[in-house]
């Protein structure tokens, strides 16, 4: 059947990307703060950050990692705290001083935090007070040798910052008790930066600007290393891809997702950051209301998420009666967006919903529905500009007739240099030839649009965020009442998937006390929502447990 838009496409979307002056992130930076420096960057519950506002902000934050802190090229700084303004102040602060950004999802638990930091090698945690509890608990263990501590309200007036402050503190106990007595409150270290020279580091296309965790394809928690080369070529081929409906200077994107999430990160925070656009942070999104007003008042050309958001905002009645008529990208990534969130978001709000495929280890777009797509297709997309993908079988024969299903493999410049201290991981997952095995099962259509057929991986991803099954049974094991135990992904209405267990038991255990000990070790999004006891689990000859059969 004829596509009209196919023919488009392809003219729309350079067959290659042009990094053109940008040898790294920080001169994306600086030339955007001087091009747009009047210009609002950031938005958060009512207060503004102009782009000049962040380059000084910015330029203070690295001035003190550089003097005070006495922080050299490479070394490792944690960001450990949601949607803030804060959040692009410490970020662009620590990249232009030259230091790698590791990212930080602030609902980990002690033992996730003590892995991160510790595999990390991190000397400094910017931390929001909220989850400073945890830290406390795990530093002794870690590297880390300096806090920078942040409250709520801090880039707030005076006046609302206090109220803020001492709202969430006392009035809603958001902040549990912590000691961290060498600690440096951030807004002093933005003080003293601006009385202290910034020395200006070199940076280029080989430096490490992320080590962004991921659980890879299968076990412990891994470091993405992502250069300043890969991450910038993920920008402009996001650009490529859509930069024909972005108009410089005049854009507005909604981010609920968290700026420590790969997507959000390099789809939010820098596409809309080179474009000169207005990106308005969420803090909590899970406050439906509050981020309905927020899409109101701000009236969105651009809207990312994921498909849990989507389908709940498009089952509440209020957000039907938004005016959308700005409103020109929706895209949905980190799971697989639902037909039926698609139709009605389409229905809703005029626009397309438009489904990407990407990975941690990729930066991490690899393809994209086009913007002008007229229906939702139930694929992933076309390949971004300079990147191959292809589908290859057990034996690893690359699969060439339409249709043919087997492992996706991707090669461009946004793929990851490998895994942080970690050859024989990397090893597993690159190719000698650079090509980056997903363990995602795919196929190719016969006009070259790919879809998702399964997961070759048993990773089981939740509202966007990936649970990887050792994980959890580690954990479980760890109870001296449990024998042995697995865990499987179970389709789940709201988020995709969510963890099913099934438990051996060794002792008496309750299905009650075996969530109170994951809620001990885990992430929520990582907590089982349904258990199962059984008397054996299916294993191979080798004694290996059989996801496969418990899923089926």
């Amino acid at each position: 059947m004829e596509k009209v838009w196919l023919k488009r496409y392809p003219e729309n979307v350079p067959a290659e990307i042009d990094f053109g002056s940008f040898r790294s992130l920080n001169d994306i930076f600086d030339q955007t703060v001087q091009k747009y420096a009047d210009k609002p960057a950031y938005v958060n519950m009512g207060c503004s950050l102009t782009y000049g506002e962040l380059e000084d902000k910015s330029r203070a934050f690295a001035a003190y990692l550089q003097n005070e802190l006495k922080l050299s090229k490479g070394d490792r700084v944690a960001l450990m705290m949601p949607n803030l303004l804060q959040y692009p102040i410490a970020l662009f602060g620590a990249l232009r001083a030259g230091m790698v950004i590791v990212n930080v999802n602030p609902l980990y638990t002690p033992r996730e935090l003590k892995h991160q930091l510790g595999d990390s090698g991190a000397k400094v945690i910017v931390i929001i007070s909220n989850f400073a509890s945890v830290l406390e608990k795990v530093i002794k263990d870690t590297a880390v040798e300096h806090v920078i501590l942040t409250q709520l309200g801090d880039l707030f007036s005076p006046v609302k910052g206090a109220i803020t402050n001492l709202v969430v503190k006392y009035v809603k106990k958001m902040v549990p008790k912590f000691s961290l007595p060498n600690s440096i409150p951030f807004n002093r270290v933005l003080r003293k930066g601006r009385s202290l020279p910034f020395t200006k580091v070199e940076t280029g296309f080989d430096d490490i600007a992320f080590l962004q965790y991921t659980g890879g394809t299968t076990g412990v928690s891994k470091g993405a290393i992502l250069t300043h080369k890969n991450m910038l070529a993920n920008v402009l081929q996001a650009e490529g891809a859509y930069g024909s409906i972005i108009n410089p200077g005049t854009e507005t994107v909604i981010t609920a997702l968290p700026l420590y999430h790969i997507f959000a990160l390099t789809v939010n925070g820098l596409l809309f950051f080179l474009s000169g656009g207005k990106n308005v942070l969420i803090t909590n999104p899970r406050d439906l209301p509050a981020l309905i007003k927020e899409i109101d008042d701000h009236k969105p050309t651009a809207i990312t998420g994921v498909n849990t958001l989507f389908n709940a905002l498009v089952n509440d009645e209020t957000f039907a009666k938004i005016d959308f008529s700005g409103l020109k990208l929706s895209v949905g990534g980190g799971m697989a967006v639902q037909r039926s969130v698609a139709e009605k978001w389409k229905k809703i709000t005029g626009n397309h919903l438009l489904e990407g495929y990407g990975l941690t280890e990729c930066s991490p777009l690899v393809t994209v529905n086009p913007y002008d797509l007229y229906e939702y297709n139930g694929s992933i997309g076309l390949p971004v500009a300079s990147t191959e993908v292809r589908i290859i079988d057990d034996e690893g024969g690359v699969l060439t007739k339409p249709g043919a299903v087997g492992e996706m493999q991707v090669r461009g410049p946004q793929v990851m240099q490998g895994y942080w201290q970690r050859p024989q991981d990397t090893a597993d997952v690159i190719t000698a030839d650079g090509w980056l095995n997903t363990g995602d099962i795919a196929r190719m259509d016969e006009i070259g649009f790919f879809y998702i057929v399964d997961r070759k991986k048993d990773m089981i991803l939740v509202s966007g965020f990936n649970v990887f099954p050792n994980e959890i049974e580690d954990v479980l094991t760890l109870n001296d009442n449990i024998l042995e135990a697995a865990a499987i992904g179970v389709p789940h209405e709201s988020s995709g998937e969510t963890v099913k267990i099934f438990v051996v038991k060794k002792g008496e255990i309750s299905k009650d006390e075996i969530i109170a000990h994951c809620r001990e070790h885990l992430t929520a999004y990582k907590i089982p929502r349904i258990i199962e006891f059984r008397d054996e689990l299916p294993k191979s000859n080798v004694g290996k447990i059989l996801r496969r059969e418990l899923r089926d």
